[in-house]
């Protein structure tokens, strides 16, 4: 098949890399506003490049991933929809919720595929997470921990456009969360702080924080998340039942360091950033997609999903900044 790849930046040239190995995508489209991105994608992967998102949808592409700056997917996932090709689009739909709600207003009725990337999903452990909880092999679940602790904040400029932390980083933890446990959170309290980056502060945002997440059957979700993770790049769940308890993470590059006497867990050269943690992840997931364009699998990862990880982050947010607990139905408004 052929795929189209709007946005060649970091994560969208790393796409690139990934579809460019799999068996069942021939050939690749690229486009950019930055022509010498556009180019080098082109010139390592041996892509097509199109001068525009229209000259790419018009270059007989199966499917597209849009990989653009987050102001731009709202338009290119309805601009794919209207071409009737399958869309990837890298999270958040939009840059707020209630521009979200429009793109799921405008393409829900369209039958055209739509996948976003949550790639945790498709991480072999969590996947053997989600398999152990319902399979009930922990029984009832009472406590769920989801940790995403970055080595290094990401530059001032993103972080004064990304919508604060727990729209940024924190949704990774809440999507899983509702992925690996099938339940909804009805309730967050939120607290966040600041003890690094300057600029961090300046925009209002907080460089570490900690939320209790109440889901619709009593379970607790304890969710923490900073930007400064000395040791390395550390994503982990915990998942406690009345019968057992398991773990996602806890391998020998798990970036924590043991000091009880003759423990030598974790023994290997620490993760210190995402790609290196979810590079097979990425893999599965941009699989998946291309048998969403062959039609062979429904979308793994919804407009829904995506926009219900949001409202999750909407409440935390609101949270953090009121000092008080915040329902979910209070911020969608019912």
């Amino acid at each position: 098949m052929r795929i189209g790849i709007l946005g060649l930046g970091r994560i969208g040239a790393f796409h690139a890399e990934t579809l460019s190995g799999l068996d069942a995508v021939d050939s690749l489209v690229v486009a950019d506003p930055f022509a010498d991105a556009a180019k080098a994608a082109a010139e390592r992967f041996g892509a097509e490049v199109a001068d525009s998102p229209e000259a790419l949808l018009a270059a007989g592409v199966d499917g597209i991933v849009v990989a653009a700056a987050t102001d731009a997917h709202p338009a290119l996932i309805r601009a794919g929809v209207e071409a009737g090709v399958p869309v990837f689009c890298e999270k958040p739909v939009a840059r707020t919720m209630g521009e979200g709600v429009e793109v799921l207003r405008a393409v829900r009725d369209a039958d055209v595929p739509i996948q976003i990337g949550y790639n945790r999903r498709f991480d072999a452990g969590f996947v053997a997470a989600r398999a152990a909880v319902r399979g009930g092999e922990l029984g009832t679940l009472h406590t769920v921990r989801s940790t995403t602790l970055d080595p290094a904040p990401p530059p001032a400029a993103y972080v004064a456009a990304s919508g604060g932390i727990f729209r940024d980083c924190s949704v990774h933890d809440f999507d899983i969360i509702r992925w690996v446990t099938g339940r909804e959170v009805t309730e967050v309290y939120a607290v966040g702080g600041n003890r690094g980056a300057d600029f961090i502060r300046e925009a209002g945002d907080a460089d570490t924080t900690g939320a209790v997440l109440t889901l619709d059957d009593g379970t607790l979700a304890v969710v923490s998340n900073s930007r400064h993770n000395g040791r390395g790049y550390d994503v982990r769940m915990e998942i406690h039942g009345f019968r057992d308890s398991i773990a996602v993470g806890l391998e020998d590059k798990l970036p924590l360091r043991s000091v009880e006497p003759g423990v030598s867990f974790p023994a290997g050269t620490p993760h210190d950033f995402f790609m290196d943690r979810f590079t097979a992840a990425y893999r599965a997931e941009l699989t998946a997609f291309t048998e969403v364009v062959a039609g062979t699998r429904l979308s793994p990862c919804t407009i829904e999903d995506a926009l219900e990880a949001g409202w999750i982050a909407e409440a935390c947010t609101l949270s953090l900044h009121e000092h008080r607990p915040v329902t979910l139905a209070e911020v969608r408004g019912g």
